[in-house]
C-alpha cells in the first residue's frame, strides 16, 4: 500500500522526497486504523475457551505479531528504501497524471466511475436490494451448509474395533482378526502398508493410556491399517467396501471405525464415534431398555453408520451361591473360597505375592501360579476346586452351587450415576445434521422416567460449544470495528459505512464453501475472519479517503465516487495478492493439504465478493449516510463543521 501512494504521488509530478513524505503521511493513520481493525477481528481469541481458543489463538497471535511489524515496516523501512530505489524519472518524463489514465487501471477506473456515477441517484434502492439479497443468502447459506468439527481427511489410515458376541474367547476372536486383516487386503488389492491389531484385554502389568488402546473382553480387538501411497480411493467408500464384506462373511460380527490420527482423538475427547448418546440413570435395566430402543431407531437413519451400544450387556457369567451354614460347619471363611476360586479361574498374583530373588543377579522375578485355561474350561472342573490346600476334600461343588448367567461386562460412571453408551458412525454426511438427527429421535421416544437422564455427547457437543464460540467471537470481533471506527469518525453512520462488506465477506465464503463441497468447521471459520478483517481494511481506505474529501469538496458523492476511483488499485492489489496466495492452500494439495484447504477456500470467496462490495457499495452506502452532512454536521471534530 505504501509504495502504491508513493507512485500515485509521483504520477501528480512532485520529485521524489516530497512524494515519498507526502504519500507516508497521507496513509499513516488509516493504515493504524487497518492495523487496530485487523487486530480487532482477533482479539476475541483470547477469550474464547476449549478447543477454539487451542486451535485459534496461536493463528491471531501469528497474525497479530505480523502486521505489527508489518506496520512498522512500512512506516519506517519502506520510505528509506523507496527513496533509495525508485527512479522518478521515469514518472518526471509524462504530464501529471497520464499515467493514471493509461493502461488496464486506467480503463477500469473509468469503468468504475461511470457506474459509481449512473448508480448514486439509485443508492437507496441498490443498498437495500444489497443488504436483503446478501444477508438472506448468506442466513439460507448458513442453513443449508454442513457443519463440522475438522475437515474432512483422506490420510490412507483406518481404526477398525471388531466385536463378537459377548464373551467369546480370546482364540476364537484372533482367528477371525486374522481372518479380517486378509479381507482387508483383498479389498485394497494389496496396498497395505502397515497393518496392526490388538486382540482381547490390556493385562494389568502393561501400562497403556485408553487413548491409544482399550478393550473391554477377549471379544474384542482393535485393527490398525496404513495404505500405501500408490492406493486410490475416498476413504469413505473404502470403509462402506469393507462394512459390506466383513459383514457378509462374519454376519455376528459388530464393527466400528474410530479416529486413528492423534489429533482426532484429541479433539473427540475420548469418544470413539462421532455420534454418541449417553444413557445415564440409577436402575440398569432402565437404562438398557432405553439404550436398545434408542439403538432400534437411530437404524433407521440412512447415513449413520455401524449403530451399537458400545458397552457389553450381555457378557456370559458363573454365579456361586455358597452356603454360609455348609462353610461354618466345615470351619472355613469366604475368604479362602474366594482365594481358591480366583487361584483356580485367574492367578494366584491377585491372592497370593511371591517375590523370588535370583542371586547371581540380583534381580527380583514375581512368582504365580495359574491353571491353564484349557485345562479349565467347564462347570465341572470348577466345581472339583479344592478349598484346602494340600487335601482333596472340600470341594467347591460341596459348599456352593453353581449356575450359568449373563451381566453386564462393563460398568461406566459419571458422577454417582451407570451410564450406557450407543454411538453411531457417519456417511457422507455432516456431523451438524447428524446430530439433529440424532436430537429428533431422542425426542420421538418421548419424556423418559425419573433419574433416567439422556445427553449427546462426544464430538457432537463439542461441535456445538466450538460453533457457538466462533460465532459469538464474529460478533464481538464486529462489535469492536464498530465502536473502534466510529470513536474515530465521531460518527455511528460512517463506521457502518465501513462494516457494509461484511455481509457479502459471508456469502462469497460459504457459496465457495458449499461450491467445493467443504463444510462450516474451525477452518472455514478462521478463513471467513480473516476475510472479513481484509474487507474491513478496504472498505476503510475509501471510507477515511472520502471522509477527507467531502470536506474540500463540500459533496459526499463526488468524494465516495473520487475515493473509490483513488483506491481502486490498491484494494485490487492487495485482494488479487491475497487470494493467489491461498490457491494453493485451498487446492488441499500435499501431505494433510485437506486439512486446512477450507481455510483458503473461505478467504478467496469472502475476499472475492467483498472486493466488489468495497468498490461498488461501500461508496453507495457512504453517500447515503453522509447526503446530509456535507454543509452541517454533528460530528466532535472542529474541521467537519461548515
Amino acid at each position: 500500500m505504501t509504495i502504491e501512494n508513493i507512485h500515485q504521488h509521483l504520477e501528480m509530478g512532485k520529485n521524489k522526497k516530497l512524494a515519498i513524505l507526502d504519500a507516508c503521511n497521507e496513509i499513516s493513520f488509516p493504515k493504524l486504523l487497518i492495523l487496530l481493525c485487523i487486530l480487532a477481528v482477533f482479539a476475541p481469541s483470547l477469550i474464547m475457551t476449549g478447543v477454539p481458543k487451542a486451535m485459534f489463538l496461536p493463528l491471531s497471535l501469528a497474525i497479530a505479531f505480523a502486521m505489527i511489524c508489518s506496520y512498522t515496516s512500512a512506516q519506517t523501512l519502506v520510505p528509506a528504501i523507496s527513496n533509495w530505489i525508485l527512479k522518478a524519472e521515469l514518472f518526471q518524463k509524462h504530464p501529471p497524471g497520464a499515467h493514471e489514465e493509461a493502461g488496464f487501471f486506467g480503463r477500469l477506473k473509468n469503468g468504475l466511475v461511470a457506474r459509481l456515477s449512473s448508480w448514486m441517484p439509485r443508492r437507496r434502492l441498490i443498498v437495500s436490494a444489497y443488504l436483503v439479497l446478501s444477508l438472506g443468502a448468506a442466513i439460507t447459506c448458513f442453513l443449508i451448509i454442513g457443519k463440522d468439527l475438522l475437515p474432512r481427511t483422506n490420510n490412507g489410515q483406518l481404526q477398525l474395533r471388531l466385536k463378537e458376541p459377548d464373551g467369546t474367547r480370546l482364540e476364537v476372536t484372533e482367528r477371525m482378526t486374522r481372518s479380517v486383516l486378509q479381507l482387508i487386503d483383498t479389498t485394497v488389492q494389496g496396498h497395505v502398508d502397515i497393518s496392526s491389531a490388538f486382540v482381547g484385554l490390556v493385562p494389568s502389568s502393561f501400562g497403556t493410556s485408553n487413548l491409544y488402546i482399550f478393550n473391554s473382553g477377549t471379544h474384542e480387538s482393535v485393527v490398525q491399517i496404513n495404505l500405501d501411497e500408490r492406493y486410490k480411493g475416498r476413504i469413505d467408500e473404502l470403509k462402506e467396501e469393507l462394512r459390506r464384506r466383513i459383514l457378509n462373511r462374519f454376519p455376528q460380527l459388530h464393527i466400528s471405525f474410530e479416529p486413528i490420527e492423534l489429533t482426532e482423538k484429541i479433539m473427540a475427547q475420548g469418544a470413539s464415534t462421532p455420534i454418541e448418546v449417553r444413557v445415564a440413570g440409577k436402575n440398569m435395566e432402565e437404562i438398557k431398555d432405553y439404550a436398545r430402543r434408542l439403538t432400534a431407531s437411530l437404524q433407521h437413519v440412512s447415513y449413520l453408520r455401524d449403530v451399537q451400544i458400545a458397552q457389553p450387556l450381555n457378557l456370559p457369567t458363573i454365579q456361586i451361591s455358597i452356603d454360609r451354614n455348609k462353610l461354618a460347619l466345615m470351619g472355613l471363611s469366604i475368604d479362602a473360597v474366594s482365594r481358591s476360586i480366583t487361584d483356580a479361574t485367574s492367578s494366584s498374583r491377585y491372592t497370593d505375592k511371591n517375590l523370588w530373588l535370583d542371586d547371581k543377579v540380583a534381580y527380583t522375578y514375581q512368582t504365580q501360579v495359574q491353571v491353564p485355561e484349557h485345562l479349565m474350561n467347564s462347570v465341572q472342573q470348577l466345581q472339583s476346586v479344592s478349598l484346602v490346600k494340600g487335601q482333596a476334600r472340600p470341594l467347591l461343588s460341596d459348599v456352593a452351587t453353581i449356575d450359568i448367567d449373563t451381566l453386564t461386562g462393563e460398568y461406566d460412571r459419571a458422577g454417582p450415576r451407570r451410564y450406557v453408551t450407543v454411538s453411531a458412525n457417519l456417511y457422507k454426511k455432516d456431523l451438524g445434521s447428524a446430530t439433529e438427527a440424532v436430537e429428533k429421535a431422542i425426542h420421538e421416544l418421548g419424556p423418559t422416567s425419573t433419574g433416567l437422564i439422556v445427553e449427546v455427547k462426544g464430538m457432537s457437543s463439542l461441535l456445538r460449544e466450538t460453533l457457538d464460540s466462533l460465532q459469538t467471537g464474529l460478533l464481538a470481533a464486529i462489535v469492536v470495528i464498530l465502536l473502534l471506527l466510529a470513536a474515530n469518525y465521531q460518527s455511528f453512520g460512517v463506521a457502518i459505512s465501513v462494516l457494509a462488506t461484511v455481509p457479502a465477506v459471508l456469502l462469497g465464503s460459504m457459496l465457495l464453501l458449499l461450491a467445493t463441497g467443504a463444510t462450516l468447521n474451525l477452518q472455514s471459520y478462521m478463513g471467513i475472519i480473516m476475510s472479513t478483517g481484509v474487507s474491513v481494511a478496504n472498505a476503510l481506505l475509501i471510507v477515511t479517503n472520502a471522509e477527507k474529501l467531502r470536506l474540500k469538496l463540500k459533496d459526499p458523492f463526488k468524494a465516495a465516487i473520487t475515493s473509490a476511483s483513488i483506491r481502486l488499485r490498491p484494494i485490487m492489489m492487495t485482494s488479487i495478492a491475497m487470494i493467489v496466495g491461498m490457491i494453493p492452500m485451498a487446492s488441499g494439495l500435499g501431505e494433510a493439504g485437506d486439512q486446512s484447504a477450507p481455510l483458503g477456500r473461505a478467504v478467496i470467496g469472502g475476499l472475492a465478493a467483498s472486493t466488489f462490495a468495497a468498490l461498488l457499495v461501500v461508496p453507495l452506502v457512504y453517500g447515503w449516510i453522509q447526503q446530509k452532512r456535507s454543509f452541517t454536521s454533528a460530528s466532535l471534530l472542529p474541521e467537519d463543521e461548515a
